[in-house]
């Protein structure tokens, strides 16, 4: 395995010739951090020198390190079949520590601090002004498993981890070909995150990716910790519900996405893929919808939209029906709901924002309390309020039947980032009903729609039917 030599432009900021100066400026550089190790070393067999090799404990795989040592400061090795021992101490020690990983020599001292802080191994060599960069990080990750979030019943069980080079390899492992184009970028001023950009070449439109290179180039951030940093600097538009990007934890789905001519972003440290540019439509799509028959597939994905629509209009519905449209409920099913509010105190709004913000309260909760108690909490917690609430007389039986109904709707969307924009929605309905019955909600939805009309994602526009095209 050879090594590399990086050029010298000048600007970086030299090595001191003394070895001793080298380790104490790096010293300073980490605060004497414990956990940053500096092992020195004297080679007596020729060429003869003297070295340090300073790594973290924390981040570098110690095998590596210690294959690293041997190499260069163990038994003798002729295996080489190379006579290389008249050479110069730091072209040997490449030579040696590229028989290990892969070595870089370089005599920029930002570059050999930034390794070292990313779990690298890097040698001093005394009387060199140059350091050798050798690969040595490893650290503990979350094994591969199913996905939590976008779980289905047919397809594959696999999942992204907090690891990007496995995340990488995921997907290399599904699309086995060279126009599979990956750029990194190191974004974050204080963590240096490694983000990684995939897409087809020929196949995404070279003006898309021109400009979210631009956008990634642009980001000044402290920290990049998740997708959703990367999200709201790349996005188009901040004000408004809709999600303009789309995100997922599953390989195949972004293979998918990708093989559509769309954009994929890695980020090192989470589990979660960001894909653009996309369409509304998409949210309702998932990825098991393309293992099953087409008519399987059409009939589910249009269930999820009629789900949607639910729970953002049914409470609003009822709350305009009961207020200004009474004509248009039949009089048997009207007597039953009108005697179910003959006790109960609120406007219909009232009753219904109240039942609203408490499904939403424990939904929330259920989220957050431990895994072993909180659907049991949140699912007893709805049954058991909402029968209270109905024999208090603070709610009718109807809405405890129609915020229930919403509910359920909420959860059709495959997408969470999607629901989310429903719950938020669903108000503004709520208010527009009960000011101006089904004129308000007419209105809401040609707002609505001008809204989505006027969004884009990555420069292409949002409320339209993505196709895949090539690119020009």
């Amino acid at each position: 395995m050879a090594w590399q030599k990086q050029q010298t432009s000048g600007e970086e900021t030299v090595f001191d010739q003394q070895l001793a100066q080298n380790i104490e400026r790096l010293r300073q550089e980490f605060g004497n951090s414990p956990d940053y190790v500096i092992r020195s070393y004297t080679r007596s067999h020729p060429p003869v020198f003297s070295a340090a090799a300073v790594y973290n404990t924390n981040l570098a795989d110690e095998q590596a390190v210690e294959g690293l040592i041997e190499k260069l400061f163990g038994a003798e090795l002729n295996g080489t079949g190379i006579d290389d021992s008249h050479a110069e101490p730091l072209e040997w020690a490449a030579t040696r520590a590229a028989l290990a990983s892969s070595a870089i020599v370089t005599p920029n001292w930002d570059m050999v601090v930034d390794a070292a802080v990313a779990g690298d191994a890097v040698l001093f060599i005394d009387g060199c002004t140059d350091a050798i960069v050798v690969s040595t990080r490893g650290m503990e990750w979350r094994a591969i498993s199913e996905s939590t979030t976008q779980l289905v019943i047919r397809g594959p069980k696999d999942s992204f981890t907090e690891s990007i080079s496995t995340n990488i390899s995921l997907i290399r492992r599904r699309i086995r070909n060279k126009t599979l184009w990956l750029e990194r970028f190191s974004i974050g001023n204080l963590t240096a995150t490694n983000v990684s950009m995939l897409y087809l070449k020929g196949i995404a439109n070279e003006r898309t990716i021109q400009e979210l290179r631009r956008r990634m180039n642009a980001i000044q951030e402290d920290g990049i910790l998740e997708t959703g940093t990367i999200e709201r600097h790349v996005q188009d538009q901040h004000l408004t519900p809709f999600p303009t990007l789309y995100n997922t934890e599953r390989p195949d789905d972004v293979v998918g996405h990708l093989m559509d001519g769309r954009i994929a972003v890695l980020v090192d440290g989470t589990p979660f893929a960001l894909i653009g540019p996309i369409t509304f439509f998409h949210f309702f799509q998932s990825v098991e919808d393309f293992y099953q028959r087409a008519d399987i597939g059409l009939l589910i994905r249009v269930l999820r939209y009629i789900g949607y629509f639910l729970s953002m209009l049914l409470p609003a519905l009822y709350i305009a029906a009961m207020t200004f449209h009474q004509e248009m409920i039949p009089t048997p099913l009207l007597i039953s709901l009108v005697a179910q509010r003959e006790g109960v105190p609120f406007p219909v709004i009232v009753e219904a924002l109240l039942m609203e913000l408490s499904f939403e309260l424990m939904r929330e909760a259920g989220v957050r309390m431990p895994r072993a108690v909180g659907q049991a909490v949140s699912i007893v917690g709805a049954l058991i309020l909402g029968q209270a609430a109905v024999q208090a007389g603070i709610v009718s039986a109807a809405m405890v039947i129609v915020v229930a109904a919403t509910g359920i709707a909420s959860f059709t969307a495959p997408a969470f980032s999607i629901a989310i924009s429903v719950r938020i929605l669903r108000f503004g309905f709520m208010m527009l009903a009960s000011m101006f019955g089904l004129f308000g909600i007419v209105i809401g939805l040609f707002i609505l729609t001008a809204h989505l009309s006027s969004l884009q994602s990555l420069g292409s526009p949002y409320f339209s039917i993505h196709r895949k095209g090539r690119s020009k």
